[in-house]
C-alpha cells in the first residue's frame, strides 16, 4: 500500500466526559457510552507504534458561533447552564455530568480541526477520535448520547470559512444519522448517505423514502439493512449504492461518520461486521477520495460499544488510512468470518436494490 500522511485527533479530555451512567432505568452502571472503547482503541494504536506514524492534530474547541450554524442559541445556553451546575439531560437518552459543555465543544472542534487540516493539504486524510459523539444531535436537543452535531458543525464551518462547497457524508454507524440528515436535508451541495440497521435508533427514522427535499431532493440516501446483515451485504451496499453515489455527486471532500457498532460483538446493534470488512470499506473511501477530491477524507468517530472488539476494527481502519500494516492479528476475525449467513442474503439484496433505485435522482 502507498504510505499516506494521516492525521489523528485525540485529547485526553474526551475520556473525561461523563455521560451520566446508564441511560435506561436499570441498576447503576457505567452506561454504554463510556470512555473504555475509545481509550482501548487509542491504546492499541499506541502499543503497535502505529500512532508514531500519524500526524498528531491538537483539537481546538468549536466556538459558539460555530455551534450556532446548526444549533439554536437556546439549546447551546441550556447545555452551558446545566454543565455549569451538576449536569442533566440534553434531550433524549443523553445524560451528562458537570463539565460536558466544554468537552462537547472540543469534540465538535476536533472534527472541525481535522477537516481544516485536510482541506488545507497539511495531511492526506485524518481520523478524529472524539467524544461525545454527534450524529444524532438535532438543532434544539441532544439524542442518543450526542450533545452537539460534530460533523454537521464541522461541515457548516468548512462551507462558511474554507471555501468547500460540495461535500459527501457517509455514515456507517449501526444507527441512523438523523442529525446529519436533518442538517443538510434541503441542501443541494451536500450528499448524505447512511447505512444502518433498519428502525434501530432513532425509531421511525432513516427510511429509504427520506430522500431529501426542495433543492436537496435526491441527495439524502438511506440504506436501512435488516438485522443480522453481514459482510456480504455491506460490501454489496457500498459497491452498488454508496460508491456510485459518490462518483455521481463528485464531492470536494468526503467525511465518514465512523461508528463501529455494526461489529459482531456490539451490545447495541445486531449486525455481523469484522475488522477486515471495516478495512475494505475504508479502502473504498480512500480510493474514492483519491479519484474524486484529491484524497480529502476525514473519519469522525461516532458509536461502538464492544470494549474487546472496537480497538481491532479501529486499528484496521487507521492502518488503511495510513497505508501501513502492523503485526497485530485480529484474534476474533476467524470466528466472526465463520458465522452463518455472512454472505449477501436475498432479503438484504432487496433492501439494497431499493436504495439503488434512488441513484438516478442524484445531480
Amino acid at each position: 500500500m502507498p504510505k499516506r500522511k494521516t492525521g489523528f485527533v485525540f485529547d485526553e479530555l474526551y475520556m473525561w466526559h461523563d455521560s451520566g451512567g446508564g441511560s435506561f432505568p436499570t441498576q447503576p452502571s457505567a452506561g454504554f457510552e463510556n470512555p473504555e472503547t475509545k481509550r482501548r482503541f487509542y491504546n492499541l494504536l499506541a502499543a503497535t507504534r502505529l500512532l508514531d506514524n500519524l500526524e498528531s492534530i491538537r483539537p481546538r474547541p468549536a466556538s459558539e458561533v460555530d455551534l450556532a450554524r446548526f444549533h439554536t442559541h437556546e439549546y447551546i445556553e441550556l447545555i452551558r447552564q446545566l454543565s455549569a451546575r451538576r449536569g442533566g439531560d440534553a434531550g433524549e437518552l443523553t445524560p451528562f455530568a458537570a463539565g460536558a459543555f466544554e468537552i462537547a465543544m472540543l469534540s465538535a472542534g476536533g472534527v472541525m480541526t481535522a477537516v481544516e487540516e485536510v482541506v488545507k493539504g497539511a495531511i492526506d486524510n485524518a481520523y478524529a477520535l472524539v467524544r461525545p459523539p454527534g450524529h444524532h444531535a438535532e438543532p434544539n436537543r441532544g439524542r442518543g448520547f450526542c450533545i452537539f452535531a460534530n460533523i454537521a458543525v464541522a461541515l457548516m464551518y468548512a462551507r462558511a470559512r474554507l471555501a468547500v462547497d460540495r461535500i459527501a457524508v457517509v455514515d456507517w454507524d449501526v444507527h441512523h444519522g438523523n442529525g446529519t440528515q436533518l442538517a443538510f436535508y434541503e441542501n443541494p451541495e451536500v450528499l448524505t448517505i447512511s447505512i444502518h440497521q433498519d428502525n434501530l435508533y432513532p425509531m421511525g427514522s432513516g427510511a429509504v423514502s427520506e430522500n431529501g427535499s426542495g433543492p436537496g431532493a435526491g441527495l439524502n440516501l438511506n440504506i436501512p439493512m435488516p438485522p443480522g446483515s453481514g459482510v456480504g451485504s455491506y460490501l454489496a451496499a457500498f459497491e452498488r449504492v454508496v460508491v456510485p453515489a459518490l462518483y455521481k455527486f463528485k464531492p470536494e471532500l468526503i467525511v465518514v461518520a465512523s461508528g463501529l457498532d455494526a461489529n459482531a460483538y456490539d451490545p447495541l446493534g445486531r449486525m455481523m461486521l469484522h475488522s477486515e470488512c471495516y478495512r475494505r470499506l475504508t479502502n473504498m473511501m480512500v480510493r474514492g477520495a483519491s479519484d474524486l477530491c484529491a484524497g480529502r477524507l476525514v473519519l469522525a468517530h461516532e458509536g461502538g460499544y464492544a470494549e474487546s472488539y472496537v480497538p481491532f476494527c479501529g486499528l484496521a481502519i487507521v492502518e488503511e488510512l495510513a497505508g501501513l500494516r502492523t503485526e497485530v492479528c485480529d484474534p476474533y476475525l476467524e470466528l466472526v468470518q465463520s458465522r452463518a449467513y455472512q454472505e449477501l442474503q436475498p432479503h438484504q439484496e432487496t433492501a439494497i436494490e431499493r436504495a439503488r433505485e434512488l441513484l438516478t435522482r442524484i445531480k
